[in-house]
């Protein structure tokens, strides 16, 4: 680890809050500290235990320095970066010849920086011509992105500061565990309660989180939105809706109350198990304020209906009002580090750079003109995250994979580790040795957050930007020069550079005039202003100074992102989850995360500090369950599905329900609990099933 002299002001690498810290060197350089960064808004100063020790993953003993090639004897030996690029190109282009561009595969990652996720999607569309890339960003919050759409017209996560939700009157938070996720976020809803403001927490578990709630609803998983349904229900009933609002800012209410008025309050009672007094408390909470919000996450989101689930919480907050004005409105919890940009820019199966449409052939004239192609060289929309991984070893035989590690990270991962082992032919660019990389032909090491400058775009749509810090070990090179020396030898000389800047740069023109437009967003402004919310469109050319357009901090105060400038209300009804308990399995899974690992623990796992803290799997379940099939605190406990088998140490805690069983996902072997999951797929979204599927619990 070679470090800089100076301090660095930097973003830590993990979740969406991008919560700022500060690098100082250590004695001679040979480490780094973490510092707290109290002038940065977002975090102001507080960091989790993630936070603190992420330097830890710097070290080479923990992190690929050197380029690994698979032998002919099956093992992965070093290599020099010549003969790995070499061998990367060689595979790829052999597919592409050997059966078409779409035999091969680009799988991105939700950390990517916003120029890494932006050449990515440039590289699989420009250097290998295929249609088929897409990212683990799908599986974090594509149905709230895709009911985003649906009401709003744009995408944003929050679409509002962090800063205002402290003074709203109510928030509901729905499936959110931010105690754990984001630890330092909870100061937010402490500060709501201390300004006089309740907080109403649904959740089927009474986590740290729900524990600050005024009122903590236990749905059954799967019936979320079945209760979003029902509290809308009783807002009609009970004269709560705001009649002038509607009329003047949405369409579509008259279809909506209808499809809410068929789920009547004993009925939805019935769905999800939450008694009819406990639903009116919930309505009477939400509408007594002036000002009131909805924030969602994996929760009601990770379903197999999780657009239409989002949608009905959006209509909530519309027929109430509670949306295009200060301090109140719907908004999205994003989790990793950077899914909001991630999918922005063009590494999402039907989307180019600005979140403009693949299929609108105004954007791919803009950004063809961008990128210097005809339009009609451009792919079309390609397969979601899960089906591309379906489809490995079948339709497309060659993968590239950058910042992912779906062998413990997606739904049915023993079906998806068989599909890449199916390939004819995987390479991972990755800072560790993940087990997917573990299984790869090529393995490139590149570089790390500290190591790389870059902008990431958080939960709230600030776009912020990542500095140097240190300089990484010999041996190891960023992304961008793994793409721009993976398009040289596949033809294309030019267009990809290796400096971050000229990539945001060229991000710029191509995203200017979209729905993200980051045109007017320059590094230099990012660091003046903390970070600048887009859209940030550019200034009139010719004008004096053409990027002085301010950030959107808030959305849709004057009017919604449609054509018509209202909101969309969407009518919806309640379905059951793809898969419930039945006599064979007569249980329900749901699954989530601890506070000390993060995502598929590939580089968490490495530090000793988190694995004193969540040192393994375990199945968290009820005391009456526990007692009925005879488990025991400690004991490994055998978690079955139609997909697979997870054996894990008992948690027995009577802060779940007694139906439900819950594992975190963060580790692999045979604790791993998306062995279990289901990849039933939400229609719109193509959101995997991960909250919910039907399991039998027994000793092992």
């Amino acid at each position: 680890m070679h470090t800089s002299d100076s301090v660095t002001d930097t973003h830590c690498p993990y979740c969406a809050l991008q919560c700022g810290m500060r690098l100082r060197p250590g004695p001679g350089g040979a480490t780094v500290a973490v510092e707290e960064r109290a002038d940065f808004p977002v975090n102001r100063g507080a960091l989790c235990g993630k936070g603190r020790t992420a330097p830890a993953v710097l070290s080479s003993r923990v992190r690929l320095t050197r380029p690994l090639v698979r032998t002919h004897a099956g093992r992965l030996e070093p290599a020099t970066w010549e003969e790995a690029l070499d061998a990367v190109a060689e595979g790829l282009a052999r597919t592409g010849r050997t059966y078409g561009p779409d035999a091969v595969g680009v799988f991105g990652g939700g950390g990517l920086t916003n120029e890494k996720a932006y050449a990515l999607g440039k590289f699989a569309r420009v250097a290998l011509r295929t249609s088929q890339i897409d990212y683990n960003g799908r599986f974090c919050m594509s149905s709230a992105a895709a009911a985003h759409q649906r009401a709003f017209g744009l995408d944003r996560g929050l679409p509002f500061p962090l800063a205002d939700i402290p003074r709203t009157g109510c928030v509901i938070l729905v499936g959110s565990n931010l105690a754990e996720t984001m630890p330092p976020a909870l100061r937010y809803l402490t500060e709501l309660k201390a300004n006089g403001g309740t907080l109403i927490v649904i959740d089927p578990r009474r986590t740290r989180t729900a524990e600050q709630a005024d009122l903590h609803l236990a749905p059954r998983p799967g019936t979320d939105l079945a209760l979003a349904l029902g509290l809308l229900h009783l807002i009609v009933a009970e004269g709560r809706t705001d009649e002038e609002f509607i009329a003047a800012r949405t369409t579509g209410w008259e279809e909506a109350r209808a499809a809410a008025m068929a789920h009547w309050p004993e009925l939805v009672e019935r769905i999800t198990g939450i008694p009819v007094p406990r639903l009116r408390e919930a309505v009477a909470m939400f509408c007594a304020p002036e000002s009131a919000m909805v924030l969602t996450a994996r929760g009601p989101e990770q379903q197999s209906k999780g657009t239409d689930t989002v949608g009905a919480w959006i209509n909530l907050c519309l027929a109430t009002g509670r949306a295009g004005r200060p301090l109140s409105g719907y908004g999205c919890l994003t989790g990793q580090g950077n899914g909001q940009g991630g999918r922005e820019h063009g590494q999402k199966a039907d989307q180019l750079p600005g979140y403009r449409k693949l299929t609108d052939p105004a954007a791919r004239a803009h950004v063809a003109g961008v990128w210097g192609v005809d339009p009609d060289s451009l792919p079309g929309p390609g397969r979601s995250a899960y089906e591309l991984l379906d489809a490995l070893g079948t339709d497309v035989k060659a993968l590239l994979l950058m910042g992912s590690n779906p062998v413990v990270s997606a739904p049915r991962a023993g079906h998806v580790e068989d599909r890449i082992r199916s390939l004819d032919f995987l390479a991972v660019a990755d800072v560790v040795l993940s087990e997917t990389a573990a299984l790869a032909d090529v393995v490139l090491p590149v570089t790390q957050w500290a190591e790389e400058t870059g902008t990431t775009t958080n939960l709230e749509g600030r776009v912020l930007l990542r500095r140097r810090a240190l300089t990484p070990p010999p041996g190891v090179r960023s992304d961008l020069d793994v793409l721009h020396g993976l398009a040289a030898r596949l033809g294309t000389e030019k267009g990809f550079p290796t400096e971050p800047e000229e990539v945001f740069e060229e991000l710029r023109r191509a995203s200017a005039g979209g729905p993200a437009d980051y045109s007017g967003i320059t590094y230099a402004r990012i660091e003046a202003e903390q970070g600048v919310f887009w859209p940030c469109p550019a200034g009139p050319e010719g004008a004096e100074g053409t990027e002085d357009q301010p950030g959107t901090e808030r959305l849709f105060l004057d009017r919604f992102a449609t054509d018509d400038g209202r909101a969309r209300f969407v009518p919806v009804s309640h379905r059951d989850a793809a898969e419930v308990p039945d006599a064979d399995y007569p249980l329900l899974l749901t699954t989530g995360r601890v506070v000390a690992q993060y995502q598929s623990g590939a580089q968490t796992r490495r530090v000793d500090e988190l694995n004193a803290a969540a040192p393994g799997p375990f199945v968290e379940l009820h005391p009456r369950l526990a007692a009925r099939i005879g488990a025991t605190e400690g004991r490994p406990l055998a978690v079955t599905s139609r997909r697979g088998r997870a054996v894990a140490p008992a948690r027995i805690t009577d802060t779940i329900r007694a139906d439900t069983v819950f594992m975190p996902f963060h580790w692999p072997g045979e604790g791993r609990a998306n062995t279990l999951t289901n990849p039933a797929l939400d229609p719109t979204s193509r959101m995997p099933e991960f909250k919910v599927c039907a399991v039998r619990v027994e000793p092992a």
